[in-house]
């Protein structure tokens, strides 16, 4: 599944980045689908990287792995839930690989500027942060476009991640909901506001997925949401 992703990926003719995780360690449920670990998660990375030639990123979750994660993967991420853990943030940074960082779903987007200085004051960077939605009450995301525009004072390029935004936390007893069908209106809100990459989740077979499954996109919803955010882009651009 993962070569059968990356591959469709790479014949797009997208400037993109593959990421995968080899741990998903943020789960709700102790039945929630882990991965397969960091040797094996970056042995498949490497892989991934030989047979496409894209390049890659994965999140880390502990200082242990930022490391040898480094040494496989072209941009290291720091997960939502993690964003404001000093030693984590500066572990990345310190590896001199470019880190992503998420914002957690419970921090005001115009502090994400300090977690930037957190990781300068470590390593070159560059950095850059994601927009992931705000925890609304006690089970659902939301996103405020205001967010997006409040990044930009952390100096750093701002992405927007369109299939976690929609994610409904807690939407059953062991595993994550969500509401799919609102990741294309979202990502073109989006891309009218100005972002400077999409992340989004993307599965050969949704229903199959070993996690996220209710918010992943298939190859034909993500084609179009490259095409429509593509050109929606362009024509804010065109008028800046």
């Amino acid at each position: 599944m993962l070569l059968e992703t990356a591959q469709f990926l790479a014949g797009l003719g997208l400037d993109l980045v593959f990421k995968a995780s080899f741990d998903k360690a943020n789960r709700s449920s102790v039945r929630g689908y882990r991965g397969p670990g960091l040797e094996r998660g970056l042995a498949m990375l490497a892989d991934v990287k030989a047979r496409t030639g894209l390049p890659v990123l994965t999140d880390v979750h502990a200082v242990e792995q930022c490391a040898p994660a480094a040494e496989v993967a072209d941009i290291l991420q720091i997960p939502a839930f993690l964003c404001r853990q000093t030693d984590l943030v500066q572990a990345a940074a310190a590896t001199g690989r470019p880190v992503n960082l998420k914002r957690g779903q419970f921090l005001d987007p115009r502090r994400m500027g300090l977690l930037v200085e957190k990781a300068r004051a470590a390593g070159p960077g560059p950095f850059t942060v994601t927009e992931r939605g705000t925890t609304f009450g006690h089970g659902d995301l939301v996103l405020d476009p205001r967010s997006l525009v409040w990044l930009r004072e952390s100096g750093a390029e701002v992405w927007y991640d369109c299939t976690h935004t929609v994610q409904a936390p807690g939407g059953f007893d062991d595993h994550t909901g969500g509401h799919r069908a609102l990741a294309l209106p979202l990502a073109r809100a989006a891309a009218a506001v100005g972002v400077d990459a999409f992340y989004a989740e993307v599965h050969p077979r949704p229903a199959e997925a070993l996690s996220d499954a209710a918010t992943q996109l298939d190859f034909a919803s993500f084609e179009r949401l490259a095409r429509e955010v593509t050109a929606i882009d362009a024509a804010r651009r065109a008028l800046a």
